[in-house]
């Protein structure tokens, strides 16, 4: 069994002040690409949600990537959760790991060990620093809550619904809680 990741990345980002999916970073490729490639280096297949009428060669993304659209993206993160969790019919993944699109320093390592403590009837969130973070990890089970959801709460009343079936993991990687909301937070 396989672990899809999904890397959600048709947010306005409105905090940034343009559109940050297309940031440099220092090495040069885009924020986005960046956290596209990461995930490809890890997971068996990778699909990225984007805004409706997007492609990946918008964004320079590297081949290998399904590129899923959101229709509904302006109305919050719930929609393009719902999008990709959509996509996933017929997927014989035991779980699918959600990535966000402005989280470029999550180490490979730690996206395997992740992948590979997965498991088809839970939830698992990694821990650094005592402070939850991501990716989060959802088994199978819980797709079809996913492909419900809306607004802009993301996945939190599937997590609140499930507590029983959530699972931590102490990870020592910083990246896990490192997002780009801001110009200033490229530079790390």
């Amino acid at each position: 069994m396989t672990v899809v990741a999904l890397v959600l990345a048709a947010g306005q980002g409105s905090r940034f002040g343009a559109d940050k999916r297309r940031a440099t970073l220092p090495d040069g490729r885009s924020l986005l690409a960046h956290s596209v490639e990461r995930a490809l280096a890890v997971f068996d297949e990778v699909r990225v949600v984007l805004r409706d009428g997007e492609r990946a060669e918008d964004f320079g993304l590297p081949p290998g990537c399904h590129v899923i659209h959101s229709p509904d993206a302006a109305l919050g993160m719930g929609h393009s959760l719902a999008a990709g969790a959509a996509s996933l019919q017929g997927s014989d993944a035991k779980a699918v790991a959600i990535l966000l699109g402005d989280m470029p320093w999550i180490a490979p390592a730690t996206l395997r060990v992740l992948a590979d403590a997965a498991g088809a009837s839970t939830i698992l969130f990694p821990i650094h620093d005592g402070q939850r973070g991501h990716p989060v990890l959802f088994g199978r089970e819980f797709w079809p809550a996913l492909t419900q959801l809306s607004g802009d709460e993301g996945a939190r009343t599937v997590v609140q619904a499930q507590r029983d079936r959530c699972i931590t993991l102490d990870v020592a990687d910083a990246g896990v809680l490192r997002d780009v909301d801001t110009p200033a937070g490229l530079l790390w």
